[in-house]
């Protein structure tokens, strides 16, 4: 149990010194208790918008399997000035949630830059996340609550939630997505969803193929089927632990000898160049999020075969009783329409979304619009860089508005 405990959290452990010089992060008994958090938080907007002057709502979305969403808008630059351009709906990824588009100050993150540009931002949060753990009828400490993948994310968590912004504002929206939001919002293009409500997407470390993917404990998790062991064991969340993530951070590093162990987010993401250490400390305050053990299967599948296909159940007939089939479908990156505009940032050191990887799929799109398509390969990013690097605003939000302004 325990080992198969210790090769989960390699994936979680990001509250670790960093190096290259960055601001090393508080050590665990200088930061406030997770239950002291919760108890000051009120959203999303109180804690990180509305202290940098900017106006912000709160919104609820419901999906139609019952979770209770949240959404926040910022429907005003700094200057009071109300949104004059279309919206903008920013979705995370894995293990963190819509605070991601807004850790650095207002000239560096994205999602206030977009805001002092005239644009009306939605940020998104997904199921399971510190402000989406609402539902209908279950609770977030029962089993049936964590019963999904990223499959569920991108049929009825996207739907309700771009539907919502669509229906509240009247106008299409531009899409941007990190990491795992890039693989939901392409396998949501593939299947015709949602293109209706929108005017384009930027997917920034975009993942879809992961089979090229160098990131050491990912890969020996995906390998090793440990999420799926963890699964036989009835464990259906994964669920961040300080505690004992400290106690096995030691036997990690031993399990990954000869490599450096001292920086895990660099050692999971690659070598991230420009995170401001001191933001680092703001990320270990309130991130990372939980994720269902299904959802970390689900990926798992996808770095074992190389293929982009719904959950596979393990058994032909539960494929069948799903799927009508013995075999997952696959989600086709060819089915995404030739003149639907797409932008795609990605970085040369990053390990999860490896430019092999990248490149597999940009092949997919071979046929697409060559004016409907644009690439940023930024060198030294990683994966983290395109959503916390000091000089994105420069190297990859630039372009990126370049992009929504011609769309």
């Amino acid at each position: 149990m325990a080992n198969i405990v210790t090769s989960l959290l390699l994936v979680l452990l990001i509250r670790i010194t960093p190096v290259h010089g960055r601001k090393p992060l508080q050590e665990n008994n200088e930061l406030p208790a997770s239950s002291s958090i919760a108890a000051a938080d009120t959203g999303i907007c109180k804690i990180m918008v509305e202290k940098n002057g900017y106006t912000c709502e709160e919104h609820k979305v419901t999906t139609e399997d019952g979770y209770i969403l949240s959404l926040q808008r910022m429907p005003k630059a700094r200057s009071g000035k109300a949104a004059n351009k279309p919206p903008v709906f920013l979705q995370h990824g894995l293990f963190v949630d819509g605070i991601i588009w807004l850790y650095n100050n207002p000239e560096e993150s994205l999602g206030y830059i977009l805001a002092d540009n005239g644009y009306d931002v939605w940020i998104a949060n997904s199921r399971g996340s510190r402000y989406s753990k609402g539902h209908t009828s279950l609770a977030p400490d029962e089993t049936a609550y964590w019963d999904w993948s990223w499959d569920q994310l991108l049929s009825y968590d996207l739907p309700a939630s771009v539907g919502y912004v669509f229906k509240h504002t009247g106008q299409k929206m531009h899409y941007v997505g990190h990491s795992l939001g890039t693989l939901i919002g392409l396998g949501a293009f593939s299947e015709n969803q949602l293109l209706n409500m929108l005017r384009s997407a930027a997917l920034l470390s975009p993942i879809a193929h992961l089979n090229h993917i160098t990131s050491p404990p990912s890969k020996v998790a995906g390998d090793l089927f440990m999420a799926d062991k963890a699964y036989w064991l009835g464990i259906r969340k994964i669920v961040p632990n300080e505690a004992i993530a400290s106690k096995l951070l030691k036997k990690i590093c031993k399990a990954l000898k000869p490599r450096d162990c001292s920086n895990m987010l660099d050692l999971f993401t690659g070598p991230n160049c420009c995170i401001n250490g001191s933001r680092l400390e703001l990320i270990a305050t309130y991130e990372p999020q939980a994720s269902s053990t299904k959802n970390l299967i689900h990926l798992s599948q996808n770095i074992r075969t190389g293929k982009i296909t719904k959950y596979n159940y393990g058994h032909r007939e539960e494929n069948i009783q799903h799927y009508g089939q013995p075999n997952p479908p696959p989600y086709d990156m060819a089915n995404i329409p030739k003149e639907f505009p797409l932008f795609f940032g990605y970085g040369g050191t990053d390990m999860l979304a490896d430019v092999t990887d990248v490149q597999i799929l940009l092949s997919e799109l071979k046929d697409h619009d060559r004016n409907k398509l644009v690439q940023v390969f930024i060198k030294d990013y990683a994966h983290g860089d395109f959503v916390m690097a000091v000089n994105a605003h420069k190297l990859v939000y630039d372009p990126l508005m370049s992009f929504i302004a011609a769309n």
